[in-house]
């Protein structure tokens, strides 16, 4: 059986928050905070007449960044194609951050293109490319958008959804349980996943309904989620529990690896455990799991 199409080490993605390059206090505070990854926002929370300031206050952040801080950091910028687009790019040269989101992605062309810009410019390994879906064509395109992680190099990494957006081009209601919108959320996971992506749920607007915030990453994480895009920092607890590995299920992952490991199951396509049958794919899923569970208490170790 083939297994699924990997381009890039597991990194942890449980908690990704938000926070306007615009605001000061925001961007000093977001190193000391327990999310995975921070992404520094030049698009919606930017007002058009803050943009190039915002640029400005950004590359001083990286510039005075302490980079053993562990977490990954994403810069999203305007649209390529729009007056912004391109300057946002030359502000991400400066800062050298690990990844840059990329808004509105409708088709392959919009990822290809700012990949192609970065390469023309020296920029062949990082910053990674990420792509928000969160337009009516960009649900269309899914499997051509996902297909980029497999061109210029791999460079895409993550698939991110935009509901707002996407409610908002649709008319599809805000309701509890997103019952209306869950089939295209599962495309969009079958479409990250034939390609290798990692998939960022999109972001929970109701900041302080926390008890539903936490519902909705465990519906999340259900559907195969790797963790969510946040907009307040007191998501990031509940974020991190959703995201992480349950004690049950990293004792399952050891039992399968221990198991495998035995010699009478050496060379063995399937073994019997405790009644159950066992097949080796299971053991990528264990080792995979179980290295998750070691980059969380690495990370937990260093903050």
């Amino acid at each position: 059986m083939d297994k699924p199409f990997q381009h890039h080490p597991l990194r942890l993605r449980r908690s990704l928050l938000s926070v306007p390059a615009s605001n000061a206090r925001a961007l000093e505070k977001s190193s000391s905070l327990a999310c995975d990854g921070v992404i520094f926002d030049l698009e919606d929370s930017v007002a058009p007449e803050k943009k190039a300031d915002a640029r400005a206050a950004l590359v001083a952040h990286f510039a005075a960044l302490d980079r053993t801080v562990p977490q990954e950091r994403i810069v999203r910028i305007n649209a390529f194609s729009g007056r912004e687009g391109p300057a946002d790019l030359e502000a991400v040269i400066a800062c050298g951050p690990d990844a840059v989101l990329l808004p509105k992605v409708e088709e392959p062309q919009d990822v290809l293109a700012v990949a192609d810009w970065l390469a023309e410019r020296g920029a062949e390994e990082t910053p990674r490319l990420w792509a928000m879906i969160e337009t009516p064509a960009a649900i269309l395109n899914l499997a051509g958008i996902a297909a980029v992680g497999r061109t210029r190099g791999g460079r895409l990494d993550c698939l991110v959804l935009g509901l707002n957006d996407l409610r908002l081009a649709t008319g599809i209601a805000d309701m509890p349980g997103r019952p209306f919108l869950v089939p295209l959320l599962m495309q969009a996971i079958v479409a990250g996943r034939a390609f290798g992506l990692d998939m960022i749920d999109s972001v929970y607007n109701g900041f302080t309904e926390l008890d539903v915030f936490a519902a909705e990453c465990e519906q999340g994480r259900q559907m195969g989620f790797d963790g969510k895009m946040l907009i307040h920092p007191a998501q990031i607890g509940p974020a991190n529990r959703a995201f992480g590995v349950a004690d049950a299920a990293l004792a399952e992952a050891r039992a399968i690896a221990a198991a495998f490991a035995l010699p009478e199951n050496t060379g063995k396509g399937a073994i019997n455990l405790n009644g159950r049958m066992v097949e080796r794919l299971h053991l990528d899923q264990a080792r995979r799991l179980i290295a998750r569970a070691e980059l969380i208490t690495q990370k937990e170790n260093r903050t």
